[in-house]
């Protein structure tokens, strides 16, 4: 994967426009999680050790086009910036109309870009508008390379040189590693409510793994493949053939889909839900699977245990509470103390790895949910691509 690179590039005394992806939850005004502002840190501080002037752009929420209000606002992600540099940070957002100066060593953000019109549809005027402000084009938000918008992709076409940040390049070496060249046996974990939100991700992967574990509501989906009873377990019956072509598929050069046989099932679907282990073979019609058994957890450690490379997206049961949380704890853990390079990515998978203590064990966590699902589709991202265009 060929593109050109932040850190190879001359910013002395140049302009230096980030995209960055510093769409944190807000409330009132507060921060709730500032991760993606500190991963956006180690671009924005080596642009300006390089002697550039820095502005920055990331979208917030999702405001609509041309109606600011006053919730849009970044400026309380600005001011967390500012108290991470260490030196001011301010919001322009009247950009378009007057001309904007920035001094090396200065940090500006430009106001939400959602706000600004045809930014979703990737208009390439207001992609001109942005690549005018700057001498370098910087993507460092992986989290959007899935979305050609004029913030991603327009601009990078106009703009005198277009190149990827360092969390970006990290990324993408990061899955290329993981699904171009990996070590062997690769594993790949695939679990969340519906088989139809990743169904294509499942297809993709079983042409390529050794191993394709699938938990919650997928793996129910496919037990029902296989002719077990699941009670009334969230599945998806009509997805039942789909199930099947994917295990016949892996199967078919050595691999296979490890399925649970013994499950923590409860009646209802609730915080409260007094838990109960069965044998597979033991669920009722009135049973509810909602996380997998300590054996089936660790044979499925076992087979991490053996692997060269782990991807991971998902919980296998229903971690946030915590008698259902023992079969991905028990993967999680697993990961952590496994030899194999692992790549996590995800909301709920993220949340499990902080549950369990054991961010610092995996070897690359992904700040992309979409954009990283789309590359274990093989799907192209469109603000990567153009970047490779522009290195051509």
């Amino acid at each position: 994967m060929q593109f050109l690179k932040l850190t190879e590039q001359n910013l002395a005394g140049k302009r230096v426009l980030i995209r960055v992806d510093m769409n944190v939850p807000l409330k009132h005004g507060t921060i709730g999680d500032d991760t993606r502002i500190r991963a956006s840190l180690p671009s924005i501080l080596h642009a300006l050790k390089a002697g550039a002037g820095v502005i920055l752009m990331t979208h917030l929420g999702r405001p609509t086009e041309g109606e600011p209000k006053p919730e849009d606002s970044l400026a309380p992600v600005a001011e967390r910036l500012a108290e991470l540099l260490g030196q001011p940070v301010p919001v322009n957002g009247n950009w378009q109309e007057e001309p904007l100066s920035v001094r090396p060593g200065e940090v500006v953000m430009l106001e939400n870009v959602r706000l600004n019109r045809g930014e979703k549809k990737n208009n390439d005027e207001l992609g001109r508008a942005y690549a005018a402000l700057c001498d370098v084009f910087v993507n460092d938000a992986f989290g959007t390379a899935h979305r050609a918008e004029a913030s991603t992709h327009a601009v990078a076409k106009y703009a005198p040189l277009a190149c990827a940040g360092i969390l970006l390049t990290a990324e993408l070496e990061a899955l290329s590693q993981a699904l171009e060249a990996p070590a062997r046996p690769l594993v790949a974990i695939v679990a969340g409510s519906k088989v139809s939100t990743k169904l294509t991700i499942l297809e993709a992967l079983a042409d390529k793994v050794d191993q394709l574990i699938v938990g919650g509501g997928i793996a129910n989906t496919f037990l029902l493949a296989e002719g077990h009873g699941i009670g009334k377990s969230l599945a998806e019956p009509e997805l039942v053939a789909e199930a099947k072509k994917v295990i016949a598929k892996i199967r078919a050069h050595g691999g296979d889909v490890p399925l649970p046989t013994d499950v923590v099932c409860a009646s209802e679907f609730a915080e409260n839900a007094e838990d109960t282990l069965k044998q597979l073979d033991d669920v009722t019609k009135n049973d509810m699977i909602l996380d997998i058994g300590p054996h089936s957890a660790q044979q499925l450690a076992d087979i991490v245990a053996k692997a060269g490379t782990v991807v991971w997206n998902g919980p296998v049961g229903v971690f946030e509470f915590d008698q259902f949380a023992g079969g991905t704890e028990t993967l999680a853990h697993a990961i952590a103390g496994s030899d194999a390079f692992s790549i996590a990515g995800g909301g709920d998978t993220l949340a499990a790895i902080a549950k369990f203590g054991v961010t610092d064990k995996i070897s690359y966590i992904s700040t992309g949910g979409g954009a990283f699902l789309e590359f274990l589709e093989g799907k192209e991202l469109p603000a990567v691509a153009i970047l490779q265009q522009r290195a051509q």
